[in-house]
């Protein structure tokens, strides 16, 4: 397969000012800084190949941002090396940017006061489209994410999920073969997101655009992506199929119980797990508590049986461990797994 991201020992370092304590150290300050080196990426390594959709996931602070702004271009590496589509993102930026689609969340690439339409036809004079290669794939991405009715309007009039929408098509207008999305979902309701994940699984599908995405909705991630990257603290912690993830680390259920007592406490629901592998978690509500227990029947029916045996139950329901509720566990457990 055709590698699109290559990745080898990519480093960014950051200075930082580290301020003396007292009075005597802040008038120092003021005509000697000391600085501490801190690493935002920490030597990553990892490839994409051509019509992958990958997550990339992590924490606030764990590197995400920092490593996506490398991969654009829009910051220099401290060391290591970056190769997106054949090419070195920050020195050979021009041609660089012609092979890539990007869209921030928090960031607009259209004009403000301008009519949408008017932002599509400046995008296809930057990028040199063609007028045939742009009405033929435009109009498909128009009628895909249902924006036509927009085209007249300027984006200042527009709502967060029309406005995201276009966003989108104004990031595929010249066909790129890669999509980097940082947060394209981030406030939109559940019928946009819908649309937008369909729209971009019709993409890989038709043109094998590769796409990675940054975000801290996972279904979006469960919705796109096979595979995921997951940083923390400026490190690869886990590189692999989502199934993966799930089937290592999510293989358990989630017992629901609420009970008529609403002073029910942890020591009173301890003994009787007993020998049992399963441990015992608050819920959101007082009296609401959730055993894990491993995905066995012999062990569910059992949890199930003494805890209806020695307590009066209001409402009783099994879950499935969300990929949210395995990705905090591991963050929490600081597993790491290359």
């Amino acid at each position: 397969m055709e590698t699109i991201i290559q990745v080898t020992d990519l480093r960014k370092e950051f200075k930082s000012h580290s301020s003396r304590s007292g009075l005597k150290g802040a008038f120092r300050d003021l005509f000697t800084r000391n600085y501490k080196i801190v690493p935002a990426v920490n030597d990553i390594s990892f490839t994409v190949t051509k019509g992958e959709m990958v997550g990339y996931i992590g924490e606030n602070g764990a590197g995400k941002s920092t490593s996506i702004k490398m991969l654009t271009g829009i910051l220099t590496p401290t060391s290591g090396i970056v190769t997106v589509n054949g090419l070195n993102p920050h020195k050979e930026r021009e041609k660089f940017v012609r092979s890539i689609g990007v869209v921030f969340g928090q960031r607009s690439q259209l004009w403000w006061d301008i009519a949408v339409q008017e932002s599509f036809r400046l995008l296809k004079k930057v990028y040199n489209v063609p007028d045939e290669d742009y009405n033929a794939h435009m109009n498909h991405v128009i009628e895909s994410l249902d924006i036509a009715p927009l085209l007249d309007k300027p984006v200042r009039k527009l709502s967060l999920g029309q406005r995201m929408r276009c966003e989108l098509a104004a990031a595929l207008l010249h066909n790129p073969p890669l999509l980097f999305l940082d947060e394209p979902t981030i406030g939109l309701d559940v019928l946009v997101k819908l649309k937008i994940r369909n729209f971009l699984k019709e993409m890989n599908e038709k043109y094998g655009t590769t796409v990675l995405l940054t975000t801290h909705d996972l279904s979006d991630i469960e919705a796109l992506c096979e595979r995921v990257i997951m940083l923390d603290e400026g490190q690869i912690i886990y590189d692999g199929k989502l199934a993966k993830l799930r089937s290592n680390w999510g293989e358990g259920k989630q017992i629901e119980f609420q009970f008529a007592d609403f002073d029910m406490a942890k020591d009173q629901l301890a003994p009787l797990l007993g020998e049992l592998d399963a441990a015992w978690t608050p819920g959101d509500r007082k009296n609401v508590w959730i055993a894990n227990v491993r995905n066995d029947e012999h062990i569910i029916s059992e949890v199930i049986g003494r805890v209806v045996a020695a307590h009066k139950i209001t409402d009783l329901k099994v879950h499935e461990i969300s990929t949210e509720d395995i990705i905090r566990n591991i963050y929490e457990e600081g597993v790491m797994n290359g």
